[in-house]
């Protein structure tokens, strides 16, 4: 009888870690060329849950950490952010879309972490949907994407 009660703990244990695993927030790639993301951070995001929580009227804090993975010099970098409604991809417009000012010191080279920083407003007037951030670093020189990730988030009231 007791080997049963240590089995069934020990299925429980194992089948609630994989559950739970299978519902952490899974940041994607979505075309980084010439760099490799290293870690990601959203402000107040559970990562153990499916989505990233944005609570209007606050700001939602995005740091990278990359590196390039080719050897080149990066004189200027852009950021481009979309959200993903209904698989369409719908422009968000930034105060100041200049990675450089924000934390990444340009120019970039191989063989150096960056890390970059990027506070977004959640406006009092969004609705509160799910959506998928798409979110990139470019090179301003050739347009090439150097980072690329997708975040699932879902927008929520106050």
């Amino acid at each position: 009888m007791n080997k049963l009660m240590i089995l069934c703990t020990i299925f429980a244990l194992i089948f609630g870690a994989s559950e739970n695993f299978a519902d952490a927030v899974k940041f994607g790639d979505c075309g980084s060329k010439s760099g490799k993301l290293a870690s990601i951070r959203v402000s107040d995001c559970d990562v153990s849950s499916k989505v990233c929580l944005l609570k209007r009227f606050t700001n939602a804090t995005i740091e990278l950490d990359f590196e390039l993975v080719e050897d080149v010099v990066v004189e200027n970098v852009t950021t481009v952010v979309h959200g993903i409604l209904l698989e369409t991809e719908i422009p968000f417009p930034l105060e100041n879309s200049n990675a450089c000012l924000n934390g990444i010191s340009c120019p970039l080279a191989k063989g150096q972490t960056h890390k970059y920083v990027q506070s977004l407003p959640v406006k009092i007037y969004y609705p509160p949907v799910r959506v998928t951030i798409k979110f990139e670093l470019k090179d301003v020189q050739t347009n090439k994407t150097i980072i690329c990730v997708l975040i699932p988030a879902r927008i929520t009231l106050l």
